[in-house]
């Protein structure tokens, strides 16, 4: 009868374990849990654009910035100095450029009627000369025949030579204006050439005020300040790290494995914990899963085509979003380890 009484204890025991091991097996099903995982985050690293003296500081450790706030200033003194000079250099370009213009187009107008006066100057001295040289040559034949005096021979000589003198120069002039479009080809050029030191001026002067605009590094998003390294009157180099700038826009990144994928999928519901706060359940959605696993790309990926291979479980990075942003009482930030609970439904389709 004993033996009989503790047998039955057993058997309900036996029972007991197996009705457990179901119950919790039934209550679970449909759910995929992982304590890999972490909450993630928007960083942002501020670095300067210019290099200076930090001359104010507005900003401490682990303070809360908005958008548009103004963290730091640059002394903007020598970018100041720089501006002036820009802006004198453009005004400078432009009267240059401006006077050259207008020479440009005086020499396109006037050119040509200068070329048809001088042209007409020559006809007009040629006419004259060769009425000259006639009067010349008749006055060498009255003279031989005694008809007219020594001085009346030596006037009309005179008179040739100075005409055929003003000739020659009237010429020479012509063929000086004739070349009109080589000029005008050459003021062209002048004035391009001034026109392109305007716009290099124009793009110093627009880097000039980019730089003075730079000597404020404005938050570019809203966040936490972190892992400030710099203090007033510290001396900033082009791209030195100042400063990081966490985001308040957080979401989890959990590593499942891989076989615990199978049935999970973009929108379904999740319940995570989390250990700084362990009476707190949040809830979110799954919102995709990365095609591919973390081993794949890291720094170095295994490589499985040499030495002895052993298979192990990999893990699958899955971005799971909040339903509602938690609450700043939390203070959560990148890092912190999270349990999240994804619920999946096993009727549905696979991935």
């Amino acid at each position: 009868m004993k033996l009989s009484t503790k047998f039955v204890k057993v058997i309900l025991v036996i029972l007991l374990v197996i009705g457990g091991i179901g119950t919790y097996y039934y209550l679970q099903r449909g759910e995929v849990s992982t304590d890999d995982a972490t909450i993630d985050g928007r960083t942002v690293v501020l670095s300067p654009k210019v290099q200076g003296y930090i001359k104010a500081l507005y900003i401490q450790d682990n303070q809360m910035v908005k958008t548009g706030d103004v963290l730091l200033e640059i002394d903007p003194t020598d970018y100041i100095i720089r501006l002036d000079r820009a802006r004198a250099a453009l005004a400078a370009a432009k009267a240059a450029a401006n006077a050259s213009n207008n020479k440009l187009e005086t020499i396109t107008i006037s050119a040509p009627s200068d070329m048809n006066a001088a042209q007409a100057q020559v006809v007009s001295a040629e006419a004259t000369w060769e009425k000259t040289l006639s009067d010349k040559k008749r006055m060498e034949s009255l003279f031989d025949e005694g008809a007219c005096s020594r001085q009346q021979l030596d006037q009309a000589i005179a008179t040739e030579k100075s005409d055929r003198a003003t000739l020659e120069k009237l010429r020479a002039n012509l063929r000086s204006v004739t070349t009109v479009p080589s000029v005008v080809a050459a003021a062209k050029d002048t004035s391009d050439q001034l026109q392109a030191q305007v716009s290099q001026a124009q793009a110093d002067l627009a880097q000039a005020e980019f730089d003075l605009s730079n000597t404020k590094i404005i938050a570019p998003m809203d966040g936490r300040i972190t892992k400030r390294s710099i203090e007033i009157g510290s001396y900033v180099q082009i791209g030195q790290q100042l400063t990081s700038l966490v985001g308040t826009e957080l979401w989890v990144v959990a590593n499942f494995k891989e076989n615990q994928l199978e049935y999970m999928q973009p929108g379904q519901a999740v319940d995570i914990r989390i250990d700084t706060f362990p009476d707190v359940k949040l809830h979110g959605k799954v919102d995709s899963i990365q095609s591919g696993t973390g081993a794949y790309f890291s720094l170095f990926p295994a490589e499985n085509a040499t030495g002895n291979f052993v298979k192990t479980v990999q893990r699958i990075p899955v971005k799971i979003v909040f339903d509602s942003p938690p609450e700043e009482t939390l203070l959560l930030g990148s890092g912190m380890s999270v349990i999240p609970t994804v619920h999946t439904e096993r009727s549905g389709a696979k991935l």
